[in-house]
């Protein structure tokens, strides 16, 4: 059995080079607020002084931007990504036309319609000219992607080709042939490091972080009394889904409670297949689904999740059961 203070591990998704102290203070910030929306004041004081757990930031963003640059222009892509890209891209295509349909959304629709024209597109000229001319196509593709309301508006992604180079961050974690394993390997390392299995740990993960965080607690040895994950892409089919280890894909044993959720205005991240598509864990654990509404047209970033109540709720009551 566990015992001792509970410790909460929060776990990036992709993007650009980031600062352990500063982001952990920004999760920490939309926790509490999350918890003053959930009418569980009490824990606030418990939360920002620590007596609550040991907060970790778990910070890989230096793995995947080695040469120093800041996300989007960190080297250039690889021939054999240009192919994990499209089908990415293709997902997320895929996602957004079930949230903007033509009868509701006409003007989105319609981007999302020249995206998808530009891709197959893309995807000729990659077979007949070469994957450069691919890549170029798939910049053009996600620039198409930016007229939309909730990508136009994030300040993190101001072009086509920095959305394409963060976006290669997911196939290049997920990317198990020969070296190309040994990026994996070093995240999650890199997130266990400084764990105690003999203590309750308690899991928040965002988009790619999800996906790091499957993997890392098929690992662990440790107590897990609640995993939340959110903006989650791991149910996008064979881009991701099939390409998790263990497979088939499955709740970690040590997970007690997952919680998922999602928000409709999420742009990265569509419906919500986690439940169907993840099988159980061997003591009938799986994923529980639930959506959340966020004000803003950017909602794709893990501190918009933690405000919500319904996230902030089920962390607090782990960390004080």
């Amino acid at each position: 059995m566990t015992r001792g203070k509970p410790q909460l591990l929060f776990v990036h998704g992709i993007g650009g080079l980031r600062d352990t102290a500063t982001d952990r203070r920004e999760w920490l910030e939309a926790l509490v607020a999350g918890a003053r929306d959930a009418g569980m004041a009490d824990a606030i004081s418990g939360l920002t002084m620590g007596w609550l757990a040991d907060v970790t930031f778990a910070n890989y963003s230096d793995l995947f931007n080695r040469r120093g640059a800041q996300g989007d222009t960190a080297g250039e892509l690889e021939e054999d990504e240009v192919p994990f890209l499209a089908g990415l891209l293709d997902a997320m295509l895929e996602e957004l036309a079930e949230q903007f349909p033509a009868e509701s959304s006409p003007q989105d629709a319609r981007v999302i319609s020249d995206a998808r024209y530009q891709l197959d597109a893309a995807a000729q000229g990659r077979q007949s000219q070469g994957a450069g001319e691919g890549f170029r196509g798939l910049v053009g593709v996600t620039t198409t992607m930016l007229r939309l309301p909730g990508l136009r508006h994030a300040a993190q992604w101001m072009n086509g080709r920095a959305i394409l180079f963060q976006l290669a961050q997911v196939g290049r974690y997920l990317d198990r042939r020969a070296k190309k394993a040994e990026l994996g390997m070093a995240v999650r390392a890199r997130v266990l490091e400084g764990l105690d299995p003999s203590r309750p740990l308690v899991v928040v993960s965002h988009s790619l972080g999800t996906v790091v965080a499957y993997e890392v607690l098929h690992e662990y040895g440790g107590e897990v009394p609640v995993w939340i994950t959110v903006g989650s892409p791991l149910a996008l089919g064979a881009v991701v889904l099939d390409r998790l280890v263990p497979r088939p894909a499955s709740c970690p044993a040590n997970v007690a409670s997952w919680r998922n959720f999602w928000d409709r205005d999420d742009v990265v991240v569509g419906r919500p297949h986690l439940g169907n598509w993840i099988g159980p864990s061997k003591s009938g654990v799986k994923a529980v689904t639930e959506r959340v509404d966020s004000s803003g047209l950017w909602t794709h970033t893990a501190t918009k999740y933690l405000e919500h109540g319904a996230v902030a709720r089920p962390v607090i009551e782990a960390l004080t059961s």
